[in-house]
């Protein structure tokens, strides 16, 4: 086995147990049993279980927004929709089987006051799907888009984490009900702004 296929191996072994268990849950040789590969190779690999935490956290980040972006394309009708659309997947990411909420805030929450790495990967993720939001936001009229989005991502991380504790796939469409509402607000916002503006 080269190398490129022991590292997706073994990353696919971290992914499954480090979000199931949790990272200082799952030592190196049960990893290296689950990904089938020799000790040497894993830490040929990587060679420090730090080095796999972070590689396995930036994996999941580009796979986790790639998901969630295909679906806003895909499900989507017009701009307004788009940011709601969020929500609706976030509601059946959490019905699938064996969620167990963001894997960045649980790794942050294991090691992110011992570990820089993770805290700057788990902030990287969060500041990327704010960047993402603000995206959708921004093509919407309404007042203030950056401010929308930051409150919107609030409520994409309070229905993660309530979905996580409480086991309550709803709290997708909970949210997804407050979200529609700062979205009605801003937009009355900036309508009222744009009336003054021409009056």
């Amino acid at each position: 086995m080269d190398l490129d296929a022991a590292r997706t191996q073994i990353l696919d072994a971290a992914e499954k147990l480090f979000y199931e268990r949790g990272i200082q849950a799952v030592g190196m040789d049960e990893l290296r049993t689950a990904a089938g590969v020799s000790l040497k190779r894993l830490y040929q690999c990587f060679p420090a279980k730090h080095d796999l935490v972070e590689a396995y956290l930036r994996r999941r980040d580009t796979r986790w927004r790639a998901a969630l972006a295909a679906y806003v394309d895909a499900q989507a009708g017009g701009p307004a929709a788009r940011p709601l659309a969020v929500f609706d997947w976030l509601g059946e990411w959490f019905a699938e089987d064996g969620f167990r909420g963001c894997a960045f805030l649980n790794a942050y929450g294991e090691l992110g006051a011992t570990s820089d790495r993770v805290g700057g990967v788990a902030r990287e993720h969060k500041e990327a799907l704010l960047g993402y939001v603000t995206v959708l936001v921004r093509t919407v009229p309404v007042a203030e888009p950056e401010a929308l989005a930051r409150q919107l991502v609030l409520l994409i991380d309070g229905a993660i984490a309530g979905a996580a504790l409480m086991g309550e796939p709803a709290a997708a469409r909970q949210a997804r009900v407050a979200a529609a509402a700062l979205m009605a607000a801003a937009g009355s916002a900036a309508g009222a702004g744009a009336a003054r503006d021409g009056a």
